[in-house]
């Protein structure tokens, strides 16, 4: 009796341990689980496989997308980020398989299986039954040769035949087996390997999908399936205007992406949810079990109960009933709970994501606002540069225009204005909108290549420009002569020249009407000579010839003769000293000043007198009158004058234009 009390005490206290630690564990996950209970079997009925697999689908597209869909823009924390997002992202899909494959041992216990199921378990059963057979019968065949080829050993003569007849039946048949069993083991390896999606239900289809994501397969996938890439090359502290733009459009692009994975996260995260709930749900309802089971075992009898009457023969006790409930309990606890707590760790890790996602949008957000405050100041600093710039176009324009009144100057200073400032805004555009210089460089070296062949004559145009502009070059209003076309330059355009036509008979020459255009390149011909004036003289030498009677008074009509031009020639001749004064200070040399002189020389027909003189390129027609006129006078009053002379005074070109 006493032993007997000894055990009964020592059973109610290993009860007791076990109860206490079967509620303190249900106690621990009843912390985290908060709502109404329902029964057990309630709860995992509403699991249903297709919601397991389109939870598994939402993660592994999920996970690829972690991998593959958010591209860096080049900050130092993307690395981290995406580190980070992919390595949560593998071990919240290694998590959601670990949990629906708990789930899908919970199924069939809450509704029966599909009748595909049902087939393929039955085919597997099948191909394991044909196995043992097989393998039994084998073994049996072995045995009887064995035992044969001992009585074969001791047999008699009579019997040798007989005996040797079926060890070869035997053996025959050992053969046939034998290839039975390997096609029967191909066939078992086929099922196991490529048909559990087709044969297993819902465990096939897990199967299935965990083959389509091998790197998951691993139980460190979390930390193998996603290896730290190198970061890329962070973005220049400076760069162009365009550069910029790109860099703010490829982080817009990042926060989109962003965005999306968010949303993907928060849809993947309901639905772990959802999947959670009924196993909540059970574990409420199993930890209420417990408890109510905990507190009828401890509650002592009360004065008015009975003692609890012995077991019959046969009937367990009742401690042994409470022992094997609270197994039964502790079974089912881990059972559900195998399902359960991958599944919350998953939740918390798709919430970690989501906060980690977040942080990298603010991130990409944050360096896309000082790209924008950059850009926005590039852009006003570019405005300003302009606006100086043309300011100080103005001011150039209006200091010109008041302090230089010579056309030709004015012309010039203009014309350089327009190539300062055009220089001056492409520096100022080029710096402001190009990154990349050595690009530039390369770029512009290809182009300039290009163009110094398609665009010769215009770039020797241009060259010439410069050389007509200088000092000793070609101004508006000089007269000049070119390829046999004389004429008062009009302009000097920066690729072509442009000429008002002169033509005429004998001394004078009158505007055509006409304006003769030239490439500037025309400079540079060696076989097209241009004449030009010297620069400050606008004059031309122009002669008046008369023939003397043979025996007439030359010397008078010398005299005469010279008289009358020095005093058509005294009109402007004072004119015609300041323009040499301006030619001799601009080229240095000492000139001597035009005036009329004459000349006395043979010709073909006899003796001639010839008068020179300078006459001013704008007063041709009337010096050549005044003298035509006076020369008229001294003939008509002066007799012996006119019989010196034979014919009429010629008035020519000295040189021709």
């Amino acid at each position: 009796m006493e032993s007997t009390k000894k055990r009964e005490s020592a059973s109610r206290l290993d009860l007791a341990c076990k109860r206490r630690l079967l509620v303190l564990a249900v106690a621990l996950f009843a912390a985290a689980c908060a709502g109404t209970a329902t029964a057990p079997a309630q709860a995992v009925a509403e699991l249903r496989g297709n919601a397991i697999l389109d939870h598994l689908n939402a993660v592994i597209d999920w996970y690829r997308h972690a991998l593959t869909r958010v591209q860096t823009v080049g900050l130092p924390s993307d690395t981290m980020y995406q580190f980070n997002a992919q390595s949560m992202a593998a071990e919240a899909a290694q998590l959601a398989f670990q949990s629906a494959q708990a789930e899908a041992l919970l199924i069939p216990a809450a509704q029966p299986p599909s009748e595909g199921s049902a087939g393929g378990t039955t085919s597997q059963q099948n191909i394991a039954k044909l196995q043992s057979d097989v393998e039994a019968r084998i073994s049996v065949l072995k045995a009887q040769i064995s035992a044969l080829d001992q009585q074969i050993a001791g047999a008699r003569k009579a019997r040798l035949q007989d005996l040797t007849a079926e060890r070869d039946r035997a053996q025959g048949e050992l053969e046939l087996r034998n290839a039975m069993r390997d096609a029967i083991d191909q066939m078992a390896k086929f099922i196991s390997t490529n048909g559990e999606s087709s044969t297993g239900g819902l465990e096939g289809s897990i199967s299935e999908l965990r083959r389509s994501a091998p790197e998951l397969a691993n139980p460190n996938a979390a930390k193998t399936a996603v290896k730290p890439t190198s970061a890329p090359d962070a973005m220049p502290a400076s760069t162009g205007l365009i550069g910029e733009v790109v860099a703010v459009y490829e982080q817009l692009q990042a926060m989109h992406q962003i965005s999306q994975m968010l949303q993907e996260t928060a849809r993947v995260q309901q639905a772990a949810l959802q999947l959670k709930s009924p196993l909540q749900a059970t574990l409420r309802a199993t930890i209420q079990q417990g408890q109510q089971l905990a507190s009828a075992s401890d509650s002592p009898p009360g004065p008015t109960q009975t003692a609890p009457a012995p077991s019959k023969p046969g009937q367990p006790a009742p401690s042994d009933q409470t022992r094997r409930q609270f197994d039964l309990l502790a079974a089912r606890f881990k059972q559900i709970a195998s399902a359960t707590l991958p599944l919350s760790q998953e939740i918390i890790l798709l919430e970690q994501s989501s906060s980690n996602y977040l942080q990298w949008r603010q991130s990409v957000a944050h360096e896309s606002n000082v790209i924008l405050r950059s850009i926005f100041l590039r852009v006003m600093a570019i405005a300003f540069a302009i606006g100086i710039i043309l300011l100080l176009s103005e001011i150039w324009r209006r200091i010109t225009f008041r302090y230089v009144a010579d056309l030709r100057r004015r012309r010039q200073f203009l014309l350089l204005r327009r190539i300062v400032i055009g220089f001056c805004m492409g520096i100022v555009l080029i710096l402001g909108f190009v990154s990349e210089f050595s690009s530039l460089a390369t770029f512009a070296g290809f182009i300039t290549a290009g163009l110094a062949v398609g665009l010769q004559t215009i770039l020797l145009s241009v060259a010439a420009y410069f050389f007509l502009v200088g000092r000793w070059g070609i101004r508006v209003g000089d007269r000049i002569s070119v390829a046999g076309v004389t004429g008062d330059v009009v302009d000097v355009g920066l690729v072509r020249l442009y000429l008002m036509e002169l033509a005429g008979t004998g001394v004078d020459l009158y505007p055509t009407g006409r304006i003769v255009v030239f490439s500037n390149a025309v400079l540079f011909q060696a076989t097209t000579p241009l004449f030009k004036q010297v620069p400050g003289s606008e004059y031309a030498w122009h002669e008046v010839a008369i023939a003397l009677s043979p025996g007439g008074k030359y010397k008078q009509v010398e005299a005469q003769l010279l008289e009358a031009v020095h005093s058509v020639h005294a009109s402007y001749g004072e004119d015609l000293q300041r323009q040499l004064g301006t030619t001799e200070r601009r080229i240095d040399i000492q000139m001597k000043a035009p005036e009329p002189h004459g000349q006395l020389q043979y010709t073909d027909t006899g003796l001639e007198y010839v008068v020179r003189y300078p006459v001013g390129l704008h007063q041709v027609a009337e010096a050549d009158e005044k003298i035509t006129r006076k020369l008229v006078e001294l003939l008509e009053q002066q007799p012996d004058l006119q019989a010196s002379v034979s014919g009429f005074p010629k008035i020519r070109a000295a040189v021709k234009g």
